[in-house]
């Protein structure tokens, strides 16, 4: 019975600590031991290399800020192509990878995006030779987001909780009534899932700060791109102007209709007054008696001049 009474007990303490462990602040002190956790969160390797924020024994050394960098540059080149294959070449010698890549076709040359990932200590170098492969470099940007608290919180965190979770298994091991173990149950399975999410991001975190990302925009040079005139095609000439000249009959056969079913209508019954008022107008005329209108004067011929004699010869 006593067993039964101090179980409560326990499971309450449990949770306070296990709160506790999730709202602890950053500690001051960012040596090893205040913040490495019980079961131990390593960053995994990338081509090879260890992810610098990790010591030897896999604990983590937060003596050096966990940084995540990441850069963006937009070189102006005279070979998108070869450049591309170069930044691919490059990543594989500093230990890291693509991304992702994407090409796409102008007139003019191509464009391309490419994303690669290197170790953070290789950063420099690796913008150092891209840079080199530009005729200018019309964009260059590099950021890094500090998430060493963020890290540390997560670290005392999944301690605490693991001590909740040790200390949960206990109270379960000496439960004997059905309600208490299904309660202490609840809360393993509960710390057990904020216990994989922290080691989680603390993971990522670790992960991301180790490997940087590069974004590299390759935009050809105008003036370095031989000329070359575009081919001419007359079939898709015709092609298009049949296109062109069905979508102009179209439209005519399209006004027609609208204009046959919607304005004739209109316009017919706008004009049925008028129609009327002449008919009315037409009718009265009709009903009037006809006016007598004088006769002509017959006009007399002019008279003709009298006539002279003639005159005598002369002697």
């Amino acid at each position: 019975m006593k067993a039964r009474t101090l179980i409560p007990t326990f499971l309450l303490s449990v949770l306070a600590l296990a709160s506790c462990g999730a709202a602890a602040p950053a500690p001051s002190n960012l040596g090893r031991e205040s913040v490495a956790p019980s079961a131990p969160v390593t960053a995994p390797k990338a081509g090879g290399t260890a992810a610098d924020a990790q010591s030897p024994a896999g604990q983590t050394d937060l003596t050096d800020r966990l940084v995540i960098r990441t850069a963006n540059l937009t070189l102006i080149v005279k070979d998108t192509l070869a450049s591309l294959d170069e930044i691919g070449r490059m990543a594989t010698e500093f230990k890291g990878f693509i991304q992702s890549s994407n090409t796409t076709k102008y007139a003019q040359g191509s464009q391309a995006t490419i994303v690669i990932k290197v170790p953070s200590d290789k950063l420099d170098a690796t913008l150092e030779r891209a840079r080199k492969l530009a005729i200018e470099v019309r964009n260059d940007q590099v950021t890094g987001q500090d998430v060493t608290a963020e890290f540390s919180d997560l670290s005392a965190r999944i301690k605490n909780l693991e001590a909740a979770e040790t200390q949960l298994r206990t109270i379960l091991e000496k439960s004997t009534k059905t309600e208490d173990v299904l309660a202490v149950y609840r809360e393993l399975t509960s710390i057990r899932g904020q216990i994989e999410q922290a080691k989680g991001r603390a993971q990522f975190l670790a992960t991301s700060a180790a490997m940087s990302t590069v974004t590299i925009s390759l935009i050809p040079d105008v003036i370095a791109q031989p000329i070359a005139a575009p081919g001419w095609r007359p079939e898709g000439v015709f092609k298009n102007a049949v296109e062109a000249l069905i979508r102009i009959l179209q439209g005519l056969g399209t006004l027609m209709i609208w204009l046959v079913v919607t304005v004739l209508p209109v316009l017919i019954i706008l004009s049925l007054p008028f129609v009327a008022l002449i008919a009315i107008v037409r009718a009265l005329n009709r009903r009037r008696p006809a006016k007598a209108r004088p006769m002509p004067m017959m006009q007399q011929p002019p008279m003709a001049p009298p006539q002279q004699p003639p005159a005598p010869p002369k002697a």
